[in-house]
């Protein structure tokens, strides 16, 4: 009969420490915010969703390289020489289209890596960290400001400017190849050596 009462004294004793813990909380603020409506404070150097200034992307390629992941896809074009394209807030003169500028958040590894390279700090982490998706393949993000006319045009127009250059190389190749040719000896017989 002791035993019976001494697990009741037990078991009363132990509700009533987890009712002290209880009670210590229930006149204490509220810690949790209410998340749709109030957003926590990110950390000053948070790293999250990428984002590209085209206009200052000199398609230098650089991001694309330090990527650990490949989550970056680039694609430049020569300009022509009569083509002005501008320069960028930093004042570098730009000499390349870029006609591909993607970045596949879903590979992304949020490191940060490809922002320090960036000669003209075009890419950035921001600060925009809910971007949930229902299909994946709204993770890869464009961010060229071309149309697929306007980069269709800007690659007929490379490949005509380079097939002039080569043609203009292999037609003063061909001129000086006569003046510079030289006049071939017959090959020396046994009596003359």
């Amino acid at each position: 009969m002791r035993k019976y009462f001494i697990d009741i004294y037990k078991s009363v004793w132990s509700v009533l420490i987890g009712m002290k813990i209880t009670f210590g909380h229930l006149f204490v603020p509220a810690v949790t915010i209410q998340y749709p409506d109030v957003k926590p404070k990110l950390p000053e150097r948070a790293r999250n969703r990428l984002y590209v200034n085209m206009d200052d992307c000199i398609g230098c390629l650089q991001c694309e390289m330090a990527c650990p992941v490949n989550c970056i896809e680039i694609a430049t074009v020569k300009s022509l020489p009569t083509d002005d394209l501008g320069t960028t807030s930093t004042g570098q003169k730009k000499k390349l289209w870029v006609t591909k500028f993607d970045i596949d958040i879903a590979k992304c590894c949020f490191c940060g890596l490809c922002v320090y390279p960036c000669p003209t700090e075009c890419i950035k982490m921001t600060e925009v960290y809910e971007f949930s998706e229902y299909d994946r393949n709204n993770f890869l993000y464009n961010f060229v400001t071309l149309t697929k006319e306007e980069i269709e045009n800007v690659k007929a127009k490379a490949a005509e400017y380079e097939k002039e250059q080569a043609a203009k190389k292999a037609a003063a190749a061909a001129q000086a190849k006569p003046a510079t040719a030289p006049t071939q000896q017959p090959p020396p017989t046994a009596q003359q050596s």
